[in-house]
Order: C-alpha cells, then structure tokens, then sequence
C-alpha cells in the first residue's frame, strides 16, 4: 500500500506546451535565412535544450528559465532568424504559468486517500504561480530548482522523500516522460507509473511499473 503519491506536473496534470513549442517553429522558419523544415528546427531546439540538462547540477545549476532562453537564443542563430528569442521564451513563459489542466486530473486528485506531492522540472515561481491559477492544492512541492537537479538524477527525488520522511517503497510516482519519470524514479528505487495518454509503444529500454492512459486508473491503487 503507498503512502503517497509523487506526481510530475508539465503533461501529467496539465498540458505541455506542444501547440506553442509548434507555433515558435513557425515564427523561426518564417524569419530564417536557411532553407529548413519545422522539424528540423524542433528537433535543433529540443537537442540544445535538452542537452544543458546534464551539466546543469549541484553548482553549475541553471533553471529552466535560462536554459530556454540558451536553447532558443543558439536556435535562432542557427537558422539565422531574425526572431526576438526573450520575446518567443515570454510566450513559453506564459504558459509554463497558466497551463490548462487534463480533464482527469480533479477527479483523481479528489478521489484518492495518500496525500500528493509534486516533483518537477521546472523553476518554483513558475509552478507555483500554474498551480494557484488551477486552484490546485498539494502536501508538498519539490521543483529542480530546489534540489539544484532534475530528473532523471535520482536527486529530486531524495529530496521528496526526505521532506516527506517517506521511504522508497512508500511512494508511487507518476509522470508521463519515460525518460524523466520512470527511469529518474527507478534510479531513486521508486516504483514508477507511466501516463501514457497518446498510447505510444513502450521501448525495451523502459519498463514502466504501470502503464496507464488516464490518472484515474491509478486510483484503486491510491486509496487507503
């Protein structure tokens, strides 16, 4: 029986920003002086963003927030646009801090026994500011920005179970990124559920505790 539930925010409880992350692709090809795709400069974005994720740890920490700017400041170089990259980092920015829930998220958050806690990628006042536009309400919240670490390191999640002075085997955590989620969780001996809205294949590399494409099949598991 779990104690409590860890939850991942960003495209667990509310929508990622896929239709903005599209519409920024659009505005940068539009203004670039290179022959290129939308494709291609997502995949040129996402690979510079993600990549400052690893060395961004302990002392060389750098949030969310920077690490965007960095990201979309190195794309628009590349593609030589002419694009604002602060301007486009505001409309991410915007959302980061008002992002519509999922239809499910209330009814499960109302529906289980174990208190929820949050454990995200993401800098405090921007979730915070997300989390009080949705009139959420949870037990604990543990951003990167906090433990100056972000999943998949098994960090963040130390910190939660400290701060809940809860045990590995007490706690299930639900996230929707395989990489992040299940694999970060795994490394810190968690036991991991995999949200899996657009039922996508799981790859041999990962292997989910459970897999499930909507948060209330989680809640027989998270009633007392």
């Amino acid at each position: 029986m779990f104690k409590a539930v860890f939850l991942d925010f960003y495209g667990t409880l509310v929508h990622e920003d896929d239709v903005w992350i599209e519409a920024i692709c659009n505005r940068i090809l539009a203004s670039s002086s290179v022959q290129a795709t939308t494709g291609e400069i997502g995949r040129f974005w996402w690979d510079s963003f993600s990549s400052r994720f690893i060395p961004s740890y302990g002392n060389a920490f750098i949030t969310q927030r920077k690490i965007e700017l960095q990201a979309l400041e190195e794309t628009i170089a590349f593609f030589e646009s002419t694009c604002n990259p602060e301007e486009l980092c505001r409309i991410l920015f915007n959302h980061w801090q008002a992002p519509p829930l999922f239809e499910d998220t209330v009814a499960f958050l109302r529906a289980i026994d174990v208190p929820p806690i949050i454990v995200s990628n993401i800098d405090r006042n921007d979730i915070e500011a997300a989390i009080q536009h949705n009139g959420l309400a949870f037990e604990h919240i543990i951003t990167s920005e906090d433990a100056r670490a972000y999943k998949p390191r098994a960090d963040i999640f130390h910190q939660a179970l400290h701060i809940s002075n809860l045990k590995p085997e007490d706690v299930l955590h639900v996230g929707d990124s395989l990489t992040n989620d299940i694999i970060g969780a795994h490394n810190a001996g968690i036991r991991a559920a995999w949200i899996n809205r657009k039922n996508k294949p799981t790859p041999q590399h990962c292997t989910p505790d459970y897999t499930v494409q909507s948060l209330t099949e989680l809640i027989p598991l998270l009633k007392l």
